[in-house]
């Protein structure tokens, strides 16, 4: 008889794991769309009379804006999670992204452009800490670093795959609008998939409730917490959560003038086609999903300091490749080298980085406040991620 509900909770399990890895890999079907289509879209406000400086500079003010919706988006609407459940964050999330994508294709200039990306980019922002929340409902705490280990991936397997299949589009001549409406056709089948299958709690379906970290800081409570002060207050005083998110921030710096200019960098400075930038931007995305795979594997393996440890060394790896990439010259000749450096700065940093919104939100916050600290690191990080558009534009014309 015992064996049967085990069995029950496994699939249970790996239905969840499926639901959240493929609903949040099609939202970034929905990020990396603006990416990839950068170079068109600067074609096409050039037809328009727009200079290429000042459409890399709209477009990077665009994907500015939109990070700024999702930092604020992660830091004030994120812990709805901890009081209404977390599959309905993660619906939001999918719904929104498929919505304002389609808003997107559907526009033809820059203001409608930007009030579609910035509602793309709000409405994801729940997503992650909506995933983390239903997480922390159906897996026990000492699988934390493997199970958010394999839902990290969920982003950077979508963000590859997206990239490769829109270069490909490119490549046979589609236009920009193609690239969101397959996107929004993504995220769409995915929220479809989720609304039928996805449960909040294991519980749900008569199981026991998962064990939360016995060190986490609402170790002691038993039910949610009765306030936003007492579900906040133990979080902003612990110096070690602050570190967390200091870290966080920039990080996302680095994340995301990766994710944003990766397909110009390689067009502009080093002299690839529009279709193959795009295809070989999926070198960051793609090396990051070995990293964090390898990385969570490591982190439930070594022990309590193991992911502190992980971090300190991927950080140092990064800082080194990123002073190589420094020293690469424009034009073909530096194209191979190029290439190999963004791949180690991805296996260096995405690891690491996947532990400060997943495995570390779990610790501080367990099953009262996982979303709340979730939320807060990632949206602290993308403070700092509103950077990488704007500010980094500017710098670069």
């Amino acid at each position: 008889m015992r064996g049967a509900p085990e069995r029950s909770l496994r699939y249970g399990q790996l239905r969840t794991i499926l639901l959240l890895f493929g609903g949040y890999a099609a939202c970034y079907y929905c990020r990396a769309d603006l990416s990839v289509a950068t170079p068109l879209l600067v074609e096409e406000l050039g037809k328009h009379g727009v200079g290429h400086s000042e459409a890399v500079v709209r477009i990077g003010s665009i994907s500015s804006l939109g990070v700024l919706a999702y930092a604020l988006g992660k830091l004030f609407l994120t812990g709805l999670g901890d009081y209404w459940g977390g599959r309905r964050n993660f619906l939001i999330g999918v719904g929104g992204a498929a919505v304002f994508t389609l808003l997107f294709a559907a526009g033809g200039a820059i203001p409608m452009f930007t009030v579609a990306w910035v509602g793309n980019r709000l409405t994801q922002s729940i997503g992650w800490a909506g995933l983390v929340k239903v997480s922390s409902r159906w897996f026990d705490y000492s699988s934390y670093g493997s199970i958010v280990g394999i839902l990290s991936i969920s982003y950077l397997v979508g963000d590859a795959a997206a990239r490769q299949q829109m270069g490909m589009l490119i490549e046979r001549g589609y236009g920009w609008r193609a690239l969101f409406l397959f996107a929004a056709i993504a995220a769409a089948v995915m929220l479809t998939a989720c609304l039928l299958g996805l449960r909040e709690s294991r519980t749900e379906l008569g199981h026991t409730e998962a064990k939360p970290n016995p060190l986490n800081l609402f170790a002691a409570a038993q039910s949610r917490p009765a306030s936003v002060g007492a579900l906040l207050v133990p979080l902003l005083r612990s110096r070690a959560f602050l570190l967390v998110c200091l870290l966080s921030f920039t990080c996302t710096i680095i994340r995301e003038t990766f994710n944003t200019w990766t397909p110009v960098y390689l067009r502009d400075h080093l002299g690839y086609s529009m279709g193959h930038s795009a295809g070989m931007s999926a070198i960051f995305p793609g090396v990051g999903a070995a990293s964090v795979l390898l990385a969570g594997w490591l982190s439930d393996r070594l022990g309590l300091n193991g992911r502190s440890l992980l971090l300190f060394l991927g950080l140092t790896g990064t800082a080194a490749a990123l002073l190589v990439l420094m020293s690469v010259h424009s034009g073909p000749a530096g194209a191979l080298l190029a290439v190999v450096v963004i791949g180690v700065v991805a296996f260096c940093l995405l690891g690491p980085y996947s532990y400060l919104g997943g495995a570390f939100a779990l610790d501080f916050g367990g099953k009262q406040a996982s979303a709340s600290a979730s939320g807060i690191i990632d949206g602290i990080g993308y403070l700092g991620g509103v950077l990488a558009g704007d500010t980094v534009a500017r710098l670069s014309v």
